[in-house]
C-alpha cells in the first residue's frame, strides 16, 4: 500500500505497495556493470538503506549470464542467496499470464478481439462503456476496469487475496458501473489481468499453475516457476519481510493467480528473457512478438503492449515489468537492442523496491534512487497500545478522500479495520487513542474529533504528505457535472509547465478531457462550469484561464490547499 505522488502535485491516493549514487565506468562488455560495481549498489541497499534483507541480481548479456547477490534468504543466518533461491514475483506474474494469451491466438484458440462475455457464464453481467472489453484490453490495462475489485475483504490482511471467490469476483463484475470507456485509456489494473488469467483456464480447461507449466514453464525448462512449491523447491524459498523488515507472510491468489500468484528464481526469469532475446529457440517466438508492440500510450515517453511496458528514454528502449507483494519485490526488464536483460529480485515489500537499480544496470543514464529520498527511508518503530472498542467504535463510518475515493472504518471483533476504495482492508493499531499505523505499509492515519469525541475527518501521513479526509454521512455528494462542446475542449488541450521537467498536459478524446501530470498516467477530468475541472480519483480541481479566443492560457491546480498556476508551453 502505498500513496503515489510526482513532486505532491496530483497525489493519486493508493494505499497498496541528496546526491545521486553514482558507478564507476569499468563495465562488462555490453556496457553493463562489473559484478563488483553491482554488488556495491546491493550493500548500499541492504546495509545502509535497509530495503531488504537480500537481493539477487541476474544479467543476461550476449556473453552469457551473471548472478551477482548480497544479504541473506532469511535473517539471522538463513541459507546463502544464489541464482536458485525463490521470491515471489508478484505483478510479473501478469507478463506470464498475457504469453499465454498471444500463444492461445497463434494456436486459434481465442482471439485478441474476443470480448470477454464470450468466455464467462451466461450468467455474468459483464461491465461495458463505449464498446465490449476485450482479452487484450484486459492484458494492456485499457479495459476501464478498476486496479482491484471493492469485495475484496479478506479474513487475514496479511494474505488479501487467499478467501477471494470466482464467485466474488463475478459478483463484482455483474454489478460494476465503469467510469471510463474501454479502449480509451491507460489504467493499470490487477482486476483485468486476474480476470484475463481466469478466462484463459476456463478456455483451456486447466488451472493457471497447469496451463502456466504445460506452455510456458515446461518447455522452457523453467522448473523452478510455479504458484505451489515442491518440498525442494520451498527449501530455497526467500523469507518474506515487510516495510519494516519484520516477517512477512506468503501470498496466495486463486483467483485472481493470473495477477501475482507465481513464485520464481532469477536463474529460471535469465532463461524466460533468453526466449524473449532470441537466444533460446521457443515455439513462443511469435507470441513473444506479438507481446511487445506497443498497443496504447501509457504514460510519458511509456508504451504498454500486452502486460510488457515499454520506456523510451536517453535513446535506449526497454521493456519491462515489475512486482510486489506484501514480502517481496521484483523487476524484470531487457534491452532488446542491446540484446541485454536483467532481473532483481528482493525479499522485502519496502517503498522502494529494486526498479531503479535495474533500470540502472540496462542504462547508466538512468540514476539510481538519491540518498535522502523517502522511498528510502526506513519505517521509525512504533508501539501499540489497548484502545477500547467503545472508543474506536467513534471513528467507524466513510471519510472522502475525492468524490470516488472513499476509507472505510471498521471493527471486525476487537481488530480495527481500514479500507481504501479498490483495495483490501487492512489492520491498523493505535499508538495513541486518535493515531493509529499500519504494519503492512509505512503510513498512519489520525483522527479528528469533535467534543463528544466522534471523528469529523481523518488524515492520512505517507511519503510526507499529510491528506485529510472529512467524515461524510450518507450518500456523498459529487460535483455536478456538465458537458461542454468539443470545440470548447479543444481551447484547453495543450501542454502546461509546472516547474521545469514538470508539466500537465491535457488532450481530449470524444467529449472527454483527460490530464496527465509528468511520469503519471493519463486521468480524466470532468466539467463542473465552463472553465473548472475536477477530478474523481483524488481530490484536486483544474481551472483554466482563457484568452478572447477562447484558448487557454494557463492551468491553475487546486489542491491540498495550495493553488499552481501552470502557463501553457504549447
Amino acid at each position: 500500500m502505498m500513496v503515489l505522488a510526482n513532486r505532491n502535485v496530483i497525489a493519486a491516493i493508493a494505499i497498496v505497495a541528496g546526491t545521486v549514487t553514482t558507478l564507476a565506468q569499468s563495465t562488462q562488455p555490453g556496457g553493463v556493470p562489473s559484478d563488483a560495481e553491482i554488488r556495491k549498489i546491493l550493500v548500499e541497499r541492504v546495509d545502509t538503506y535497509r530495503q531488504a534483507v537480500g537481493i539477487v541480481v541476474g544479467i543476461l548479456e550476449p556473453t552469457g549470464r551473471r548472478i551477482i547477490t548480497y544479504g541473506a534468504a532469511v535473517k539471522n543466518g538463513g541459507p546463502p542467496l544464489d541464482g536458485d533461491t525463490v521470491f515471489e514475483i508478484g505483478s510479473v506474474t501478469k507478463v506470464f499470464t498475457s504469453l499465454l494469451l498471444a500463444d492461445a491466438a497463434s494456436r486459434g484458440e481465442v482471439s485478441l478481439t474476443d470480448p470477454i462475455t464470450k468466455h464467462l457464464p451466461s450468467s455474468v453481467a459483464v461491465p461495458s462503456r463505449g464498446r465490449a472489453i476485450t482479452l487484450a484490453d484486459l492484458a494492456s490495462h485499457v479495459s476501464g476496469l478498476p486496479r482491484l475489485p471493492t469485495n475484496v475483504a479478506p479474513k487475514d490482511a496479511s494474505n488479501p487475496y487467499a478467501d477471494y471467490t470466482v464467485e466474488n469476483l463475478y459478483q463484482f463484475l455483474s454489478t460494476y458501473q465503469p467510469t471510463r470507456d474501454a479502449g480509451a485509456s491507460y489504467e493499470y489494473s490487477n482486476l483485468g489481468a486476474g480476470l484475463l488469467g481466469h478466462l484463459l483456464t476456463r478456455r483451456v480447461g486447466m488451472d493457471y499453475e497447469s496451463l502456466v507449466k504445460a506452455r510456458i514453464t515446461g518447455p522452457l525448462s523453467m522448473t523452478s516457476t510455479g504458484v505451489t512449491l515442491s518440498a525442494a523447491a520451498r527449501a530455497r524459498l526467500a523469507a518474506g519481510y515487510d516495510a519494516s523488515l519484520s516477517p512477512a507472510s506468503n501470498w496466495d491468489l486463486p483467483t485472481l493467480a493470473g495477477a501475482g500468484a507465481l513464485r520464481s528464481t532469477a536463474n529460471d526469469m535469465l532463461t524466460f528473457l533468453e526466449a524473449f532475446l532470441a537466444y533460446r529457440k521457443t515455439a513462443l517466438a511469435a507470441a513473444m512478438t506479438e507481446m511487445v508492440k506497443p498497443r496504447a500510450p501509457a504514460g510519458p515517453n511509456l508504451q504498454i503492449g500486452l502486460a510488457w511496458h515499454i520506456s523510451t528514454a536517453n535513446g535506449k528502449t526497454i521493456v519491462w515489468h515489475n512486482g510486489g507483494t506484501g514480502g517481496y519485490r521484483s523487476f524484470v526488464a531487457f534491452d532488446p537492442a542491446a540484446r541485454t536483460g536483467v532481473v532483481v529480485l528482493a525479499n522485502a515489500g519496502t517503498l522502494a523496491g529494486p526498479d531503479d537499480i535495474g533500470r540502472h544496470l540496462l542504462d547508466s543514464k538512468s540514476p539510481l534512487l538519491a540518498a535522502g529520498s523517502p522511498a528510502l527511508a526506513q519505517p521509525r518503530s512504533r508501539t501499540a497500545i489497548t484502545v477500547s472498542n467503545d472508543a474506536f467504535d467513534r471513528y467507524v463510518g466513510r471519510y472522502q478522500f475525492a468524490p470516488a475515493v472513499f476509507f472505510s472504518i471498521s471493527r471486525d471483533g476487537s481488530r480495527f479495520m481500514a479500507q481504501l476504495t479498490g483495495q483490501p482492508s487492512a489492520e491498523i493499531f493505535a499508538e495513541t487513542e486518535k493515531d493509529f499505523f499500519y504494519k503492512v505499509v509505512d503510513a498512519q492515519l489520525t483522527f479528528e474529533t469533535d467534543a463528544q469525541g466522534k471523528a469529523v475527518a481523518l488524515v492520512l501521513h505517507q511519503n510526507g504528505v499529510n491528506q485529510r479526509a472529512p467524515r461524510i454521512e450518507g450518500e456523498p455528494v459529487a460535483p455536478k457535472e456538465v458537458t461542454l462542446e468539443p470545440a470548447v475542449l479543444d481551447g484547453y488541450v495543450g501542454r502546461y509547465d509546472l516547474a521545469p521537467g514538470l508539466a500537465i498536459t491535457v488532450t481530449r478524446q470524444d467529449t472527454r478531457l483527460f490530464a496527465q501530470v509528468t511520469g503519471q498516467p493519463s486521468i480524466e477530468v470532468f466539467a463542473s462550469a465552463p472553465r473548472e475541472f475536477f477530478y474523481k480519483v483524488v481530490n484536486a480541481q483544474l481551472t483554466f484561464e482563457v484568452g478572447a479566443d477562447g484558448r487557454a492560457t494557463a492551468v491553475v491546480l487546486h489542491q491540498n490547499g495550495r493553488d499552481v498556476r501552470a502557463a501553457r508551453a504549447d
